[in-house]
């Protein structure tokens, strides 16, 4: 959260039909929405590797998900990469009461609608309960600091998104989040994780980059350590903001790549060539490089897609961990004038992007920009002949309950944009006693690229609203589900196509009328 302190389109449907649909819909069922059949598949990827799109026929299983988490220590762990290549090892590190745990390594995807396969399954490890975290004094940073509990060899696992689920003896079970991340984005959809983000929020040992061990603003981390486990269920960012989407997108059978925005950081290889890339549901945290990088890819021609709101938003550093490069996420936030970067290179300080002493809001890669939270307000189409609506059935005016949340961006007249913008949602709210508006708004990049914005944080936990899977429904229902997939399936199947300008009508510039300015 950002305060502070704390394609051508595939035929319609008519109004009635789409009613009807969205009565029962589910994400196991969104193909019901649509007219169009799936891409076809191809086995294998040029290099040899087994395509994601293809993995989609293998058999999965509907017995991925946890059933018993228990109390906070009773198991729980991290990876010593948030990435790896397929066949690259990596460590995974483990704490337990228990005397033994296993590990199952789930990839997520649609799977004839079980929405996971199990990959790999490790024989009984010995557990051992690991001493408390360590509190570095200057950042405050939290590290775990355990050794390795069990070396995983990953080859044959395909590229994706996977759950590592921990399965303690005495039946309780965690989580651990891992990117198989493809080196070759050329002509895919390229998904975008955000791990950075994740591991803001992350108060496991206590502490993140918005409370401290108090609960206090004022004691947060300036910097946080991927050498912890994840609080919770161990991977909740990813399930209630990405997890929707990577499933639907893997339903479409278009062509996918992954990778995170720290390897995004690193090497820009799997952006050049790509048809376009995903921001997915919260993906706040970002490095000046990320955005570079992902600016040139659309100036090359790459669609980009913002599934959420507040993306882009705060700018950070990755500095090395104790061994090992771009395992601490660094933001001083408010307290940027103590960043050491503050005096000798202000581009590098970490603060929000729209503030000095390097000011350079997100508007101008999102077009759209963030303006408030925490806010619960419907969702009312502006230009229901866009595009990105064709067979929904909606009509201008028609709105989504709930769908705006809990952050919400805007266009903002005076803000620094790409270009001329289209304003396809308009959508009226009230956020702290001030009535304001969230966009959802669409560009057109001089390279050919397509470029939409949602506005809303709850896009994604749109495509399961009212079924109970994922996160939670905010009081959307089945109607919301029905108008959030069939608009998502549009965009991804249009902008799989390559830049969007030779598949789709251009943008309709329309903020003046509709802000008057």
């Amino acid at each position: 959260m950002a305060p502070a302190h704390d394609t051508t389109p595939s035929d319609g449907l008519d109004r009635r039909r789409f009613l009807i649909l969205s009565a029962g819909l589910s994400l196991g069922t969104a193909a019901a929405c649509t007219a169009a059949p799936p891409h076809p598949r191809s086995t294998t990827a040029p290099d040899g590797r087994l395509r994601p799109e293809a993995e989609q026929d293998a058999p999965g299983t509907a017995d991925w998900r946890l059933t018993s988490t228990g109390p906070p220590d009773a198991v729980a762990g991290y990876t010593d990469r948030v990435s790896v290549t397929p066949g690259e090892p990596f460590g995974l590190h483990v704490s337990t009461t228990a005397t033994a745990f296993r590990v199952s390594a789930f990839r997520v995807g649609w799977y004839d609608g079980k929405q996971a396969r199990r990959i790999w399954a490790s024989g009984r490890v010995p557990g051992r309960a690991r001493p408390a975290p360590r509190l570095l004094g200057a950042t405050r940073t939290v590290r775990a600091d355990w050794p390795v509990t069990l070396p995983v060899d990953t080859a044959g696992w395909p590229e994706g998104a996977y759950l590592l689920r921990l399965e303690a003896d005495t039946g309780h079970q965690r989580y651990v989040p891992l990117i198989v991340r493809s080196t070759d984005g050329t002509g895919r959809t390229v998904l975008l994780h955000a791990p950075a983000t994740w591991q803001a929020y992350n108060r496991w040992g206590g502490s993140s980059l918005y409370n401290g061990v108090s609960g206090a603003y004022a004691t947060r981390s300036l910097a946080v350590s991927f050498d912890r486990p994840y609080d919770g269920e161990g991977a909740q960012k990813f399930q209630v903001y990405e997890w929707a989407l990577v499933v639907l997108a893997e339903h479409l059978g278009i062509p996918l790549a992954y990778t995170t925005g720290v390897d995004v950081h690193r090497d820009p290889a799997v952006l050049r060539g790509a048809h376009a890339v995903v921001c997915l549901g919260h993906d706040e945290y970002w490095t000046p490089e990320q955005r570079a990088h992902v600016t040139a890819a659309r100036d090359a021609g790459t669609n980009i897609a913002f599934l959420g709101a507040n993306t882009c938003f705060r700018r950070v550093r990755l500095e090395a961990g104790e061994g090992a490069d771009d395992r601490t996420v660094v933001c001083y936030k408010t307290a940027y004038r103590a960043d050491p970067c503050y005096d000798s290179r202000p581009a590098l300080v970490t603060t929000d992007y729209r503030l000095p002493p390097a000011a350079d809001p997100e508007s101008s890669l999102t077009g759209v920009l963030y303006e408030g939270y925490p806010v619960d307000a419907p969702y009312t189409v502006r230009a229901a002949d866009h595009w990105l609506y064709q067979g929904t059935g909606v009509r201008s005016g028609d709105a989504f309950a709930h769908l705006v949340g809990v952050e919400y961006d805007r266009i903002t007249p005076g803000a620094p944009t790409p270009g001329a913008l289209e304003i396809i949602a308009h959508s009226p709210l009230v956020c702290d006693g001030r009535p304001s508006h969230s966009d959802s708004a669409y560009y057109t990049a001089s390279s050919g690229a397509g470029v939409f914005a949602t506005g809303t944080m709850r896009w994604v936990e749109g495509l399961v609203a009212g079924t109970g899977m994922r996160g939670r429904d905010h009081g959307m229902d089945a109607r919301t589900r029905a108008f959030v997939t069939r608009t998502t399936e549009n965009l991804l199947r249009t902008f799989a196509k390559g830049p969007a300008t030779r598949h789709a009508p251009p943008p309709r510039a329309n903020v003046r009328t509709v802000y008057r300015a």
